[in-house]
């Protein structure tokens, strides 16, 4: 098969100064196109600004021979981007959105301005680049997660969901024109990334293994996937689609309650026979069908006695019917309108109820809310109902319609939510309901703005429902059809008329209801005409491609059948995040051979001529900075108490940090070699970290200071099956130039090992000598309990890695519950050796077994002379988490009693 060409198109390639942006640049590049190479070059977070970035990337393309220039402009000036490329090039053909940003911030904690941020480079940003768009036939908005893998946080989520609405609709306009959009969910190590999966996953997760599909998206011979949804990362990739139950029908008439929806809940849920829809169910042909159907069984009532409701949007249709239907079954009931909130409000007390209006635009949430609480005191329930429509082809919209749609449903629906969150964490209990349409789920002509805007809303749903569900918050998302003065202007008359607002009531009611049968949040359901069904993502099996072999364009589209081929027994639903990552981490194993290792005594030259090139790379330093505030939560994240003033308090006299703090400055620090360079079938899910060991070089141990840390190779031992590698790291201060620090790490990695390497590492002293404990009973022996909290207090030192903190990702590590960092009960074996025998200048433990937050740790330790021998237990399981272990003190140490 010859090689996809890129020849004298162009390509426009946002946020490429680093990561997949850069991947995607010198690939294309490489393939004949001329590059434009955009980058605002500022940090992960958003914060400023700089040339250089894109100016590296420009600078790399031209050397291998191809065609770039630069671009500086925010995504957010998108039309000054493709103006760069017409300028240049006369031309575009490809554009793929691809700049991101990220605030890993939870719901609780989010301000407005991390907020608007996000949408502004995740959504504004690429509506804006495709609106500037001339010519071409190519647009691929580009996702971190289509189905909320682990990285992304809530208002990431939000946005990239958004996208998906938008590119849907995008490929049903552009089709005809032939211009193909599509949407890829990577995952690839990014300074994104970093932050949020550990660095042995990252290892395999190289922005290279993505590019391929791309590539083929994008190429001409692509005649028929567009509106399409790929999962790609670390070898494996699949496609997405929705999946529709196929529901329950009820009689539309005053037997169509709660409890009747309720009666017919697996009916709703039923996915025995579904369908794979491109756009709404026929409404007319359910409602004929609904109305010729006998009576329903009522099932039990639900009540709402005692809950306050606040609806949004509740002057007319839909949100009427709320709130008509919520008084009736108890509720007090705030009924939000921005025109006319008090004709809703006087039908409900007239007959009986309890209501209050509230005159405000959806986006001055807290105001929305605060009439709930001023009036009731409390509120239990939001039901985000609001909604304009400003339709217009994508060709022919401006600014104004498509911002007036996004600050009302997006907006809107973040900020009442926002408003009523801390009621609802105070009172452990809370219910909302968000409104998208199947606009958004599967795009619509002329709706490009409101898709965009209401799959974000799903997004967002999903996001906070998982967030909210432990304190008893449940957050559900429907996708109405029916008869609205909203939908009048695209809607016969007719079908305003039939398409009762009422038919969708009871469902709302429903989902607010303790009676929901698990799992009763994070859902989405089409609803209308008396039907009501789940939709969901459905994944192909996809194809995983072996990871130590390099992936190309023409391989993917061999293996396109397979790929995108949803009828082959291995197709599956991913729900949450563990399901997520499952296929890409099940990937990381698949090596060509079977993953085998060369077989013992066999040379691989080119492996042990990178160990010695690598041996000889530098470093180029990486700064840390730090303060007496990263001092007290160190000591803190080793379990310091209050009364320890010394280790808690920084304006105590003797303020210190712990010794152990040696092994935080290297650990984000960019190493000058790769693991798949200097191993044969490197996986980092078969990486364990076995030894550590630490010298302190300075003392006293500044309390605030900027260091500067060198990573380095010391060795990798050949052991057949598996190989040992030690990567040693010094720190300086980056004031005087000084040693403060010299860390080793010695990671073990199975199936690493058959190279023809040395069987046996050096002698290094201290480094690597095993300790032996004594035979007789311990000289002293400290225990300290962990609490439930010790692993999220020690993450905020710089260990970011979800397996101690998410229990989601833990179970994919193997783990039922996250675990405590090594080198967390590794300093805390320290803090006991330095408070009972003084300083040390050097510590080396061997790692041995896994410790729980909460479980208990028993140090037990020997003074041989001028060392101190050393094991830890824990002391609930009675097994060793640390052995061989020893501390050298300084001038020989003190005796602390």
């Amino acid at each position: 098969m010859s090689d996809l060409r890129f020849d004298n198109q162009t390509v426009v390639v946002t946020g490429a100064g680093g990561g997949l942006g850069k991947a995607y640049a010198v690939f294309f590049g490489s393939r004949g196109a001329n590059v434009v190479v955009n980058d605002l070059g500022g940090s992960f977070k958003g914060e400023g600004k700089s040339t250089k970035a894109a100016d590296v990337v420009v600078d790399e393309i031209r050397a291998a021979g191809g065609k770039a220039v630069a671009n500086y402009d925010s995504v957010e000036f998108g039309e000054k981007i493709i103006e760069t490329a017409i300028r240049e090039f006369g031309r575009i053909d490809v554009l793929i959105n691809n700049a991101g940003i990220l605030r890993d911030i939870s719901f609780k904690n989010m301000r407005d301005e991390d907020w608007d941020l996000i949408i502004k480079v995740h959504v504004t940003g690429p509506y804006k680049t495709s609106s500037g768009k001339r010519g071409g036939r190519w647009l691929i908005p580009d996702l971190i997660s289509a189905q909320e893998l682990p990285g992304p946080t809530l208002e990431n989520r939000t946005a990239k969901l958004a996208q998906v609405g938008f590119t849907e609709t995008l490929a049903k306009e552009g089709y005809k024109y032939n211009i193909f959009a599509n949407v890829i969910a990577p995952i690839a190590a990014s300074r994104m990334t970093e932050t949020v999966m550990p660095p042995d996953v990252l290892g395999n997760l190289r922005p290279e293994w993505v590019v391929p599909l791309v590539a083929v998206l994008v190429h001409p011979t692509n005649k028929s996937e567009t509106g399409s949804i790929f999962e790609v990362g670390g070898g494996h990739m699949a496609k997405l689609r929705w999946e529709r139950a196929k529901g329950a029908l009820l009689k539309t008439d005053s037997t169509l309650t709660p409890g009747a929806i309720l009666k017919k809940w697996n009916n709703v849920n039923d996915f025995s026979k579904p369908s794979y829809p491109q756009g709404p169910a026929n409404f007319v042909e359910l409602l004929e069908g609904a109305q010729k159907l006998g009576g329903n069984d009522k099932g039990e009532p639900i009540d709402f006695t005692g809950k306050v409701v606040l609806i949004t949007g509740a002057g007319a249709g839909l949100g009427r019917s709320y709130a008509l239907l919520f008084a009736k079954l108890g509720a007090s009931v705030v009924v939000n309108d921005l025109v006319n909130p008090d004709t809703v409000v006087q039908e409900i007390q007239k007959a009986g109820g309890k209501a209050i209006g509230n005159k405000a635009s959806a986006e001055d949430g807290d105001a929305v809310v605060k009439s709930a609480i001023d009036a009731f005191g409390r509120i239990d329930i939001v039901i985000n109902n609001a909604g304009i429509l400003r339709d217009k082809a994508f060709t022919n919209m401006d600014d104004k319609l498509w911002q007036d749609v996004m600050n009302v449903h997006l907006r809107g629906t973040y900020k009442v939510t926002k408003a009523a969150w801390p009621y609802f964490l105070k009172q452990k209990y809370g219910r909302v309901i968000n409104t998208t349409s199947t606009s958004g789920i599967y795009g619509n002509f002329g709706q490009a703005n409101y898709a965009a805007a209401k799959l974000g809303i799903l997004g967002f749903s999903r996001s906070v429902a998982r967030e909210g569900a432990k304190y008893n918050i449940y957050v559900n998302t429907i996708a109405p059809n029916a008869g609205t003065a909203m939908t009048r202007s695209i809607m016969p008359e007719e079908m305003v008329q039939a398409f009762k607002p009422d038919y969708v009531a009871p469902l709302v009611a429903l989902l607010c209801s303790d009676k929901v049968p698990k799992p009763p949040t994070g859902n989405l359901y089409e609803v209308g005409s008396g039907w009501f069904a789940r939709t969901r993502w459905q994944r192909s099996g996809g194809h995983g491609f072996p990871v130590d072999v390099k992936l190309t364009p023409e391989a993917v589209l061999k293996a396109w059948k397979t790929v995108v081929d949803f009828n082959d027994g291995r197709a599956d639903n991913p729900e949450d995040p563990q399901d997520g990552l499952k296929s890409i981490m099940n990937n990381m194993q698949n090596k060509s051979g079977g993953g085998k290792a060369p077989a013992k005594g066999k040379v691989n030259q080119m492996i042990l001529d990178n160990i010695e090139k690598a041996k000889k790379a530098k470093a180029k330093g990486t700064e840390f900075v730090y303060d007496d505030r990263d001092v007290l939560l160190y000591n803190l994240g080793l379990g310091a108490k209050r009364p320890e003033l010394r280790w808690v308090f920084e304006g105590s006299e003797d303020f210190e940090v712990l010794p152990t703090f040696g092994v935080i400055p290297p650990f984000s620090a960019e190493v000058p070699y790769s693991f798949d360079e200097i191993l044969p079938s490197f996986s980092p899910m078969m990486l364990l970290h076995g030894e550590q060991y630490l010298e302190i070089r300075k003392f006293p141990i500044p309390t605030s200071a900027k260091l500067i840390a060198y990573p380095c190779l010391v060795e990798v031992v050949d052991k057949g099956n598996a190989a040992v590698v030690v990567t040693g790291s010094t720190t300086k201060d980056a004031s005087t130039g000084e040693d403060l620090f010299y860390n080793e790490s010695t990671i073990f990695i199975r199936g690493s090992g058959g190279f023809g390497g040395p069987s046996k590492g050096t002698n290094r002293g201290p480094a690597t000598t095993a300790h032996k404990a004594p035979a007789r009973s311990p000289d002293k022996v400290v225990e300290e309990k962990t609490t439930e909290e010790q692993a999220a207090l020690y993450r905020l030192s710089g260990d970011r890695n979800p397996l101690h903190i998410d229990p989601e990702f833990s179970k994919v590590g193997g783990f039922k519950v996250p675990i405590l960092h090594g080198l967390c009960f590794f300093g805390i074996s320290g803090k006991h050796i330095y408070a009972t025998y003084g300083p040390f200048k050097n510590i080396k433990v061997r790692f041995a077994g896994t410790v729980l937050p909460g479980q208990t740790l028993r140090t037990e330790m020997w003074r041989e002379g001028n060392r101190v021998v050393f094991q830890t237990k824990v002391v609930e399981t009675g097994k060793l988490c640390i052995v061989a272990a020893a501390a050298e003190l300084v001038a020989g140490g003190k005796q602390k009693l």
